[in-house]
């Protein structure tokens, strides 16, 4: 068994321009987790999920740290603040980023295989030290995307040999 036995064809692709409102509506309209982000070739360029997008929502940091005192004091008394996260409007931020290329948001240089890639690789690949890595664009010696695997691709792949 090899990559071209567990891909699917036809693959649903965003471009590099694509708006992130444009990719959040794609993510709404297809049963997807992500997407291979393809160039104007069809080569692929990166992939796009779900939880690059939610990201764009998260403050890197929950802890905001307010300086108390006056110099030299400012440096070394600080309260921490934990504001609700959670109950902040996130309109706020759709807005400051829904017309930014998702070429900023992507993840770029992705793992990908080539069609006679054997169901080893792919799986070390899939279950690897990268949790990340949920599907892999299937590419041609020139980086054309030609399919995708995708774990449940796999698992289906198995049961129905076991069947």
């Amino acid at each position: 068994m090899n990559a071209r036995d567990l891909m699917v064809e036809d693959v649903k692709t965003v471009s590099p321009d694509a708006d992130v409102s444009d990719v959040f509506h794609k993510f709404a309209r297809n049963p997807f987790s992500g997407f291979p982000v393809v160039d104007d070739d069809g080569v692929v360029v990166g992939v796009i999920t779900e939880s690059d997008l939610v990201d764009l929502f998260e403050p890197e940091e929950e802890t905001l740290w307010i300086p108390i005192g006056l110099p030299p004091f400012v440096d070394t008394l600080t309260y921490q603040v934990k504001p609700p996260w959670g109950d902040l409007d996130l309109g706020i931020d759709l807005v400051r980023n829904a017309d930014r290329p998702i070429s900023e948001v992507m993840t770029a240089d992705p793992a990908t295989v080539t069609p006679d890639v054997g169901v080893d690789e792919v799986l070390e690949l899939l279950s690897g030290d990268d949790p990340d890595i949920n599907r892999l664009p299937v590419v041609d010696d020139d980086g054309v995307l030609v399919g995708l695997v995708a774990r449940q691709d796999v698992i289906r792949a198995f049961r129905d040999r076991r069947i």
